[in-house]
């Protein structure tokens, strides 16, 4: 197992948008959150206390200046935030009977999907995430495939979470065979169980655990799947398979659970000072996903993306 630097920290690629959330108790009423997958992914990690930086471009109307302000606030290094005049990305949220959130996009020529090549990462980058829209709205999505590609390159830590928006992408089998393109590159796979089976088409569960063993035969040193209240299991290329259950809370909106369990996981392997998932013993692979866990459970107890801080997690200890 390799170690990485003190410093090191953690670089989370792609979109920043405007969440519009139901306000009211008959969902007649929009409020805006401030989201996006990626952007959520660093705001989870950062408030758990490990350096984290934000790679994106975020317009510069009245929401991206709230968007910047708030990843500053949570601790989030923005010297890698790119600033345009196009509008911010907005998402519409509806949710279901069970509070899973269901989205809408508006991306058309948005800040976001202009974002250029920074070249190569800060010397002391140790974990790369990208991941949803950034990886599929053009022609930002080749800026960060190239970025994912040359900082697997470079030996940094990468992490994929594909987030699938369906009703974003026009091909799902272009998809599919580019997402298999990016796993030789990706260290870390992180997806829901409804992401797994969309991206294997498949429904069983035995099929769809098929699929995800198979995607570690084409790089990923791990694969976990997020199960909602069912809980995280674990693959490892080593032939490891841990299942951690989910914590009971009440459940507001599971909006940025998936995001919180993402810069849970990536903050806990850098500050442990973890490069190969496969290395882990079986206690530790418990402790990880048991970590990620009670910080999403942190997140879906309150109202829109609101990963916990480090103080908050060690308060529900």
């Amino acid at each position: 197992m390799r170690a990485l630097a003190s410093a090191a920290v953690i670089v989370s690629g792609g979109e920043a948008l405007v969440d519009l959330v139901p306000a009211g108790a008959e969902g007649d009423l929009l409020a805006p959150r401030l989201g996006g997958g990626p952007y959520n992914v660093a705001i989870a990690a950062a408030r758990l206390g490990v350096p984290t930086a934000f790679l994106s471009r975020v317009s510069t109307d009245a929401f991206g200046d709230a968007l910047v302000r708030r990843l500053q606030e949570s601790g989030v290094d923005t010297s890698l935030v790119q600033r345009g005049a196009e509008p911010t990305t907005l998402a519409v949220v509806t949710l279901d009977d069970d509070s899973s959130a269901r989205y809408s996009f508006y991306t058309d020529g948005t800040a976001d999907r202009l974002v250029a090549d920074p070249g190569p990462l800060p010397d002391d980058t140790a974990a790369l995430s990208v991941g949803t829209l950034g990886m599929v709205l053009e022609p930002g999505a080749r800026v960060y495939e190239t970025v994912l590609r040359r900082e697997h390159g470079r030996g940094v830590l990468t992490a994929l979470d594909p987030n699938i928006r369906a009703d974003m992408i026009p091909d799902p089998d272009a998809y599919r065979v580019r997402f298999a393109s990016w796993l030789p590159s990706v260290h870390l796979l992180k997806l829901s169980l409804d992401d797994a089976g969309w991206l294997a088409g498949a429904t069983d569960i035995d099929d769809v655990l098929t699929s995800a063993r198979s995607w570690l035969d084409a790089g990923p040193r791990a694969v976990v799947l997020t199960k909602g209240a069912d809980g995280v299991t674990l693959l490892t290329s080593s032939g490891a398979e841990v299942t951690v259950p989910g914590i009971a809370v009440e459940v507001v909106d599971t909006i940025g659970a998936g995001d919180t369990v993402q810069g849970a996981m990536l903050a806990w392997l850098v500050r442990h000072q973890v490069k190969d998932v496969s290395a882990l013993s079986e206690r530790e692979c418990r402790d990880l996903l048991s970590f990620a866990c009670r910080a999403a459970a942190v997140t879906v107890s309150r109202r829109g993306a609101e990963p916990p801080t480090e103080r908050e997690l060690q308060q529900c200890v």
